[in-house]
């Protein structure tokens, strides 16, 4: 069914207010090093934080929101779980030595449902970078065997991510690629299409032009 723009603005409205609580979130991650210059940076984390956004449907991203506002309640920050989570493949020893303690616990099944989407969104990435390869030469690495201590791929970002959802969140997430599987579309094309768009291009491939340059 095509969306109004009456839905479409309020699904952008949405997706707006969901960037705005992980942004405070953010705002309260420290690493190792202190603050990044990207927690200085608000209109690239909304742009880059949109394009992602704009791709889900309205209870995917109301269960999303509800998982933020929960965290916050409870004194948890999402986004510094979701960076916790992404340092077991470059430091596993530390990591479950001072990190793994203080996250929630995957159970195996959890765990194997969030492996099928990555490994379809991982098969999506490679296309897209295939098909846009200059787009995808500023984007990060795809796979976690690519992973250094300056540069966390795409793998393991996602699957960082989706650690952090709630079991309500994964399952609307884990439908939303069911549905793009089974119609032929590509989350990542879809994700980095709204983020030009966002970023000021007029599509895909004028980006695709302009990262050329």
């Amino acid at each position: 069914m095509t969306e109004t723009y009456e839905e479409r603005a309020a699904r952008l409205e949405r997706a707006r207010e969901v960037v705005a609580l992980e942004w405070e979130q953010f705002q309260r991650v420290r690493g190792e090093d202190g603050r990044a210059s990207c927690q200085d940076n608000p209109a690239e984390f909304e742009v880059q934080r949109l394009g992602q956004f704009m791709t889900w449907p309205m209870p995917l991203l109301d269960s999303y929101l509800a998982d933020l506002a929960d965290a916050e309640r409870r004194g948890r920050n999402l986004l510094t779980e979701k960076y916790a989570r992404m340092m077991e493949p470059v430091e596993p020893e530390r990591y479950a030595r001072e990190l793994a303690p203080h996250l929630p616990v995957l159970d195996a099944g959890r765990i194997a449902a969030q492996e099928r989407i990555v490994g379809r969104q991982v098969a999506w990435a490679r296309d897209f970078h295939a098909r846009y390869p200059a787009l995808g030469s500023g984007m990060r690495v795809i796979a976690t065997v690519e992973d250094t201590r300056d540069a966390t791929s795409f793998e393991t970002y996602l699957r960082g991510e989706l650690g952090t959802y709630s079991d309500a969140t994964l399952a609307l997430y884990a439908a939303l690629v069911e549905d793009l599987a089974a119609t032929g579309q590509n989350l990542t094309w879809r994700t980095v299409a709204y983020t030009a768009i966002l970023a000021g291009y007029e599509d895909l491939d004028a980006a695709e032009a302009a990262h050329r340059r």
